[in-house]
């Protein structure tokens, strides 16, 4: 069986001024278009969850700082200052005050020395999972506080 498109038909298509051969171009030009912006896109979107992560953990530093003016000491946990904030990607943020905390409880940077001698503050990044050290592959997209502060970004950075 064949199809065959009638002469009024052919008019019809003629009279939009549109081919099969454009159509489908413009199908594929569209296609291509799609490939290229979704993955932009999602990439866009992972900068703006860290970038936020970054800011959340300068704002509850600053906090954690105000306490220890106030206390002269910091908090035992994040529950002590009225911060409950979730990370972009809906998990809490991690704190640890060095004050009487395990040598293995301490976040590691590549050469096994602490992050930090104040506090570890950090988001578990996308996966929501972490290990002490930063060279463990959970931790390498953690977005971390280090070096007392003078460092926030993601652990793979640093």
């Amino acid at each position: 069986m064949t199809f065959r498109i009638g002469s009024h038909h052919k008019r019809a298509l003629r009279a939009l001024g549109v081919t099969l051969l454009e159509l489908l171009i413009t199908v594929t030009l569209i296609g291509l278009l799609t490939a290229v912006a979704i993955p932009s896109y999602k990439a866009y979107i992972e900068r703006a969850k860290i970038a936020a992560a970054r800011k959340d953990i300068l704002e509850i530093s600053i906090k954690l700082d105000r306490y220890l003016q106030f206390k002269n000491a910091f908090p035992a946990s994040l529950t002590d200052v009225p911060d409950n904030r979730l990370d972009p990607w809906g998990n809490p943020y991690r704190y640890l005050s060095m004050e009487g905390a395990k040598v293995g409880d301490k976040r590691k940077d590549k050469s096994l020395h602490p992050l930090n001698s104040d506090y570890d503050l950090y988001s578990m990044g996308p996966d929501g999972k972490s290990q002490t050290p930063l060279t463990a592959k959970a931790s390498r997209d953690d977005i971390i506080r280090a070096n007392n502060g003078g460092f926030i970004g993601v652990a793979e950075d640093y």
